[in-house]
């Protein structure tokens, strides 16, 4: 239709030609009324055959392109309503050398007291820390993590004291999500500790069947690949309580690489946090009222650096995770004896007491683009056969007991939802304790 569009105002033009030649010759005068009839004609026809002809080439792929002001105006309206809650007032700004922009917000300004239990409240003072059961080890290739681990601190910059550093959220961030509504919380699914759900897959260390109060273990950094804007990478450590349907309580902290929340691949730190199993609370770092920062000096959310590398370097972070014994609020430490913050107790039903489970280890999602399974890839990328320096790991891993002690974990079992993609192997030593390795490259000949 197009093509015969063109062929028919090609000739349109001609005629027009054809009329300003003749005007100028009396000998044509005679044929000027026979060919405005003609191009009237044709003109008319035209337009019956192509009335869009102006608008066709923005749709050859076929998709329905119609823009529809009133929706996109109320998708805008909501987006920057959620960013006037997310982001507060900046008394001092640092710019990333990744792109980020770090704003420094006092510190009973942050997002945390927005919660209706948290208003008018202030950030507590430190709790006891609980007591170490044995001295922890490190190997040779193996950096321990400095306070200068996030790329935004490369510049000597730090935010002032009674302030915390807040990674700002743009525009094109929640643009980028696959809802804005449930922007910074992921997508709600029924969870399971023995197998995948809704393309979650596992490769963990955990134990259950007592009560904990806490988790501690060190997982080195990597940026894994990740094959889909909509899919993540991460490594982490879940503290966990309730049954596994709508009652769930989480708290969970590590590293990740999620193109759709972040816009890069860069592994970065998070928390996250729910009491309903992902349903309607919590969310990721500070997206959300309920986490309380402490600390000036870890930005929850931004970028980790340095990072491990395939037979080389091996960078790993320490996360510790406990419940304070005298106000009953889960701490989390970050590195060698930083605080960053804690989850209020109010936050949660079942971990106002206690948590059931711990677990460690790492977490893809597998969207089965074009019918195959992912090549996303979980912790190096590589299986955990290959050992130091080439699979991820996690190692001195502790769990927390009633009397505020670190104790090594009772029953480590270990869980892969689909070993030919991701698997993992533990070990028990005098440097590392208990430890595993985990990991896989996603789709290979044996995950197709």
């Amino acid at each position: 239709m197009l093509i015969f569009c063109r062929i028919r105002c090609r000739h349109f033009d001609r005629g027009i030609r054809q009329l300003h030649q003749c005007t100028a010759m009396s000998s044509c005068r005679r044929e000027i009324s026979s060919v405005i009839r003609i191009l009237v004609t044709f003109l008319l026809v035209s337009i019956s055959i192509c009335p869009v002809l102006s608008s066709e080439p923005h749709n050859l792929g076929g998709r329905n392109q119609t823009f529809r002001p009133e929706k996109e105006s109320k998708k805008l309206k909501i987006v920057r309503q959620r960013l006037d809650e997310i982001n507060k007032p900046a008394v001092k700004t640092i710019q990333s050398p990744d792109g980020d922009i770090i704003d420094c917000v006092l510190l009973h300004h942050q997002p945390a007291f927005d919660h209706p239990q948290l208003k008018g409240h202030r950030p507590l003072d430190p709790p006891e820390r609980p007591r170490a059961y044995e001295a922890e080890g490190n190997v040779a290739g193996a950096e321990e993590e400095q306070e200068h681990v996030q790329l935004w601190r490369m510049s000597g910059e730090t935010c002032p004291e009674g302030t915390i550093p807040v990674r700002r959220t743009r525009e094109e961030d929640m643009l980028r999500a696959s809802s804005v509504r449930r922007f910074g919380r992921k997508p709600r699914r029924r969870v399971r500790r023995d197998s995948s759900s809704n393309g979650h897959e596992h490769a963990v260390g955990y134990v259950n069947g007592q009560e904990y109060y806490g988790a501690k273990g060190s997982v080195n950094v990597w940026a894994p690949h990740v094959s889909n804007p909509f899919e993540f990478s991460l490594s982490q450590l879940w503290v966990i309580s309730g049954s596994f349907a709508h009652d769930l309580n989480t708290i969970e902290a590590g590293w990740q690489v999620s193109p759709e929340l972040y816009g890069d691949n860069y592994p970065r730190f998070f928390t996250y946090w729910t009491n309903d199993a992902y349903e309607t609370t919590g969310c990721y770092n500070l997206l959300c009222s309920g986490f309380v920062q402490t600390n000036n000096r870890i930005a929850i959310g931004a970028a980790i650096s340095p990072m491990s590398s395939y037979h080389g370097g091996q960078f790993d972070i320490t996360l510790l995770v406990w419940k304070d014994p005298k106000h009953g609020n889960w701490w989390l430490e970050f590195g060698s004896g930083v605080l960053v913050g804690y989850w209020p107790s109010c936050l949660f039903t079942h971990l106002r007491d206690h948590a059931t489970m711990v677990q460690f280890g790492g977490e893809i999602v597998n969207s089965r683009a074009g019918g195959f399974h992912t090549s996303t890839a979980m912790g190096s990328g590589h299986f955990s056969g290959e050992g130091f320096g080439k699979a991820s790991y996690f190692r001195n891993l502790q769990v927390v007991d009633w009397d505020n002690n670190l104790i090594p974990l009772p029953n480590l079992r270990l869980l892969a939802d689909h070993p030919n993609c991701y698997d993992i192997r533990g070990g028990i030593n005098g440097v590392w304790g208990h430890y595993f390795y985990y990991g896989g490259p996603g789709r290979n000949v044996r995950c197709p």
